[in-house]
């Protein structure tokens, strides 16, 4: 249905129609690429950079068009020698299909290399369609002793998939002429997959002919497989009004592949932490986290986990989520965990999706005879946290925990503005700017103010230290949650076999302020295997 959309823009205004455009190109092709039908993403990506960017588009056409007998040739050289060298082979069975990468792949090659067109030299291909896994990697060794392959562009997605199932060997040579040329090699199958995506499975079974044309137990297995993953996306979406934003900033973004101890591969968003791949196993894993190793070595929380590394969770039974969790966290699965347990356990805190505040002592006692009215929705998806001293406010909630938190429309806040929170009835905590003039108008301004923040800046204080210690198992644990209890949080840490059976450490934290820092000195000398402790 997007597809006819796409072909038949021209019949409405070009306002429209670039809309649409620029929804298809975040949305849709994403999509269709993360469902494996590369095709439809293709064709998709074309329409909508012809709308969007009408004479790149024809440059780029007429371009590809100009060169075409040219590439046809060439590339015919190219079938030429690799059908003769698999012949040599005994690879009898083997299909090389040329290939030129459509508009919109080389718009964005230009775009990214701010490169001309004519300075882009791999834009032409070839595919290499075979039997069998072995032979997959049997033409990998017959391509590289063809032509010289070119550093770093070798992928192997045979051995680690795309998140679509998509299977392929890549790489780039230095073939005839000096010219780049990419070779995918993959199976019939993997071809069907790449082709298909989701729909692959039954296509691949009518092409193949290994079908009986009945519905089987594990047709029905793998659909329901298809469908639980597309409910699942929808599912972790909290409100309806942010899905769309939540599949572009999450859904179709890119992917990296990690490992558990255990050799089990977990699929996480680019630039999701330790704290989303402990979520990802197991929502008490991530609850009781204290730290993360990678590769053996301890990495801090906030660390952009890197692809194929073995991630290694810490534990410990009185570990459990802080405020400062929801900045690391990236997954919406992990802050929605992460909100969950705060709301159950921490009765200090007032939280909904996009904002945090303290509760105090006695608040508002008319907040729990009047319901919140139905919260403005949030023009910035900041979280806001009280600063306010426990002394400040003479109101009660009453029972209620997830308290309504809006911003106010009279003066419509924006992250990086002074701004103050007002504990109103019938409609919880209004955020308004500091200088906003309705405020002196407002009823007991004095008594139902809360000082509030955006969370935009990490704590400014960095401290480098070292440790010496017994030999303990839970060290590493014990000195990140020294840090976490006075709201820091560790950047980097080593430990290290010293001599007289001592553990060395060295570390690297963040703190709010220099008395937080001598808090944590001052706790971290009282973990009974800690020897000494000095700064770096």
């Amino acid at each position: 249905d997007k597809l006819h959309n796409m072909r038949t823009l021209q019949h409405l205004s070009p306002m429209r129609a670039r809309e649409i455009a620029n929804e298809c190109l975040d949305i849709f092709a994403p999509l269709a690429d993360r469902l494996g039908m590369s095709w439809l993403k293709g064709e998709l990506e074309d329409q909508s950079l012809k709308i969007l960017k009408p004479e790149t588009f024809q440059y780029i056409e007429e371009y590809l068009l100009s060169k075409k007998s040219e590439r046809t040739a060439y590339l015919g050289r190219i079938e030429k020698i690799l059908y003769r060298a698999c012949g040599d082979e005994k690879l009898v069975n083997v299909q090389v299909q040329s290939r030129t990468k459509h508009t919109y792949g080389v718009y964005m090659k230009m775009k990214k290399r701010k490169k001309e067109l004519e300075e882009i030299g791999d834009i032409l291909g070839v595919r290499i369609i075979c039997d069998t896994v072995t032979e997959c990697y049997t033409l990998l060794g017959l391509v590289h002793r063809l032509w010289p392959p070119i550093e770093g562009r070798f992928k192997d997605y045979i051995a680690m998939p795309k998140a679509n199932n998509y299977q392929s060997l890549h790489t780039t040579v230095m073939a005839l002429d000096g010219k780049l040329l990419e070779v995918q090699i993959r199976t019939k199958e993997m071809h069907v997959t790449a082709e298909y995506g989701v729909a692959a499975h039954w296509v691949y079974k009518e092409e193949s002919g290994i079908g009986t044309g009945n519905w089987t137990e594990k047709d029905n297995l793998q659909l329901s497989r298809i469908l639980h993953k597309l409910k699942s996306w929808s599912n972790e979406i909290e409100q309806s009004e942010s899905f769309l934003d939540d599949i572009k900033g999450e859904l179709l973004k890119d992917t990296i592949y990690v490992f558990t101890p255990q050799g089990h591969i977990v699929e996480l968003p680019a630039n999701a932490t330790a704290l989303d791949f402990a979520y990802h196993i197991h929502t008490e894993v991530g609850n009781h986290t204290t730290g993360a190793k990678a590769d053996g070595s301890i990495i801090p929380l906030s660390q952009a986990l890197k692809n194929t590394q073995v991630i290694e969770i810490l534990t410990s039974p009185n570990a459990h989520p802080t405020i400062n969790w929801l900045r690391l966290a990236q997954t919406t699965n992990a802050r929605k965990k992460i909100r969950s347990w705060l709301n159950k356990n921490d009765d200090s805190l007032i939280i909904d999706k996009n904002i945090i505040a303290k509760k105090k002592p006695e608040m508002m006692a008319a907040l729990a005879d009047n319901p919140p009215e139905p919260a403005v929705p949030l023009i910035e998806g900041e979280i806001v946290r009280s600063v306010l001293d426990e002394s400040r406010l003479t109101f009660k909630v009453g029972e209620e925990k997830n308290m309504m938190i809006s911003l106010a429309q009279c003066c419509n806040p924006r992250r990086g503005d002074e701004i103050i929170g007002y504990v109103s009835r019938g409609r919880g905590i209004i955020v308004h700017r500091k200088n906003c003039h309705n405020l002196k108008n407002m009823a007991e301004i004095d008594q139902r103010s809360i000082e509030v923040e955006w969370e935009t800046s990490s704590p400014r204080l960095t401290r480098r230290f070292r440790v010496v210690s017994k030999i303990t198992q839970d060290l590493f644990a014990e000195i990140e949650g020294a840090i976490r209890k006075f709201h820091g949080h560790l950047i980097e840490g080593r430990l290290d076999d010293g001599e007289q059976e001592r553990l060395i450490g060295s570390f690297t934290m963040e703190v709010g302020n220099e008395e937080d820092f001598k808090k944590v000195v001052k706790s971290i000398k009282a973990i009974p295997a800690v020897v000494s402790i000095s700064s770096l």
